[in-house]
């Protein structure tokens, strides 16, 4: 069976974890701090805004904002459920169909000898637009009722507007090079079919392995790829959930 290779002993979120093991890459824990990261992620003048937020006097509670209930639990919920099953759902988990006519054991799917990644990676784009829409329009909204509580709370909605303002540059920045990434693990899944494949033939053995599996493994992988990033986006989300919940 084709497998990607398996890295233990890195730390971090699921998705980085998930594509250090499906790169083949070693990853290095960062020496740097949190605040020593943030420093160049943020421009000066988000820095600025920043340190205000932090140091300043609380803002003043917001007035007319909606408050906070279950139905804000439930649409965010919504978002979150949506989002997966548009990812489970999405055309290019599904494996394209054959004809009735059983194929033999070393005959290669044609489909899947000659699955072009360019499709996966336009889906893969659509999906974190998708993803980056919804979830942007939920964190504001959030903002809005926290910013309604008490001063303090007030003072936290504003820092997390000002810290989505200076990292979505980067967000995105960084989220982009995924799709380039599972390139090279779709490549190296379909050569290594091949080559086992090939050696199989060449020693006139049965072939360990179904033509095509490579394909539904990248399928798979990629599933979980886009999963692990939803959780990452949701981040925010549920920071400012919990906030509003205990505020």
């Amino acid at each position: 069976m084709v497998q990607a290779p398996r890295h233990t002993g890195f730390s971090g979120p699921a998705l980085v974890r998930l594509l250090a093991r499906l790169t083949n890459a070693d990853v290095p824990e960062s020496s740097q701090s949190l605040s020593d990261r943030l420093s160049q992620w943020l421009g000066w003048t988000d820095a600025i805004a920043l340190s205000a937020a932090l140091n300043g006097s609380p803002p003043a509670v917001a007035s007319g904002a909606r408050t906070f209930g279950s139905a804000e639990e439930r649409e965010c919920a919504r978002v979150r459920t949506a989002l997966a099953d548009a990812i489970a759902s999405d055309t290019a988990f599904t494996p394209a169909r054959r004809s009735g006519r059983t194929q033999a054991p070393t005959e290669a799917a044609p489909a899947d000898t000659d699955a072009d990644y360019s499709t996966f990676r336009q889906r893969y784009l659509s999906l974190q637009q998708t993803m980056e829409t919804s979830i942007g329009n939920l964190r504001p909204r959030l903002r809005g009722m926290l910013a309604a509580r008490t001063p303090e709370m007030s003072r936290l909605a504003v820092v997390d507007a000002v810290m989505e303002r200076g990292l979505i540059v980067r967000e995105r920045s960084l989220l982009a090079t995924v799709p380039t990434l599972l390139a090279g693990h779709f490549e190296r899944l379909r050569r290594a079919e091949r080559a086992a494949l090939a050696d199989a033939e060449a020693s006139d053995a049965p072939a360990a392995m179904t033509p095509g599996t490579w394909l539904e493994v990248f399928r798979k992988d990629m599933r979980s790829v886009l999963l692990a990033e939803l959780e990452v986006r949701l981040q925010p989300v549920e920071g400012l959930l919990a906030a509003l919940r205990t505020s």
